[in-house]
């Protein structure tokens, strides 16, 4: 861990971090992309469920679900009263349905005993049904505001071909890969760094036809100078 972490700090000195960081943003802020649970209005409920149906799903078909899914289940109480048979059906257009219904049945009940609230610590999020480390960053970053990446394989893409490659398959378990995620989104508004590199991912910095042209990371980008 020790040397993963002196490596992660050679590839991403401070400056180059900074520049990737105020680079994103300035980006985001006229090609970012608009979804329901990025309105500033959006609630805990839409927040963590979005997150729930955004797995191994485009956000493009989950946002255009979205509204039908709220207004079936507005909260918590009502989707822990909901079937799982129900549940299922409901959920089919977004995929997974059958997982899906059955872990957000078995968080909403978790949920209505705790009133709606999150703990704070992650050992304790992550003992929450369907909540793994994703997710539980996802839980810490939007629902209590702290510093922590949504690290999934579009992330990764876009730090690796930026600072450099990690060494394990497996990006929950890279140390190098866990580092950098975390040192990337520790400056101010870590929740639009976090949108700004997925939204980057999807539209610019893409696993096969890169738009290298546009990216605005490209002149610091170690994957866009070998192109």
């Amino acid at each position: 861990m020790v040397v993963a972490n002196r490596l992660a700090s050679r590839r991403s000195c401070p400056g180059k971090m900074q520049v990737f960081r105020a680079s994103l943003q300035k980006w985001y802020r006229h090609n970012g992309r608009k979804f329901p649970w990025r309105y500033p209005s959006a609630t805990t409920y839409r927040l963590v469920v979005s997150e729930l149906l955004l797995q191994r799903t485009r956000a493009e078909t989950v946002a255009t679900f979205y509204y039908k899914f709220e207004a079936q289940y507005p909260s918590w109480n009502r989707l822990a009263r909901a079937k799982t048979k129900e549940l299922e059906l409901f959920l089919k257009p977004v995929g997974l349905w059958k997982r899906r219904a059955a872990t957000l049945v078995a968080l909403a009940k978790q949920l209505k005993a705790r009133q709606g609230r999150f703990p704070r610590q992650r050992e304790l999020i992550e003992a929450l049904p369907g909540v793994g480390q994703y997710i539980a960053n996802a839980i810490l970053l939007l629902v209590h505001g702290q510093p922590e990446p949504l690290l999934d394989v579009n992330m990764a893409r876009v730090l690796e071909r930026y600072f450099g490659p990690r060494k394990l398959v497996d990006i929950r378990y890279d140390p190098y890969l866990q580092e950098l995620a975390r040192k990337v989104v520790q400056g101010p508004n870590p929740k639009i760094t976090n949108w700004a590199i997925l939204d980057l991912a999807a539209t610019v910095c893409r696993r096969r036809l890169p738009l290298c042209d546009s990216c605005p990371l490209q002149s610091g980008c170690r994957y866009g100078k070998t192109r």
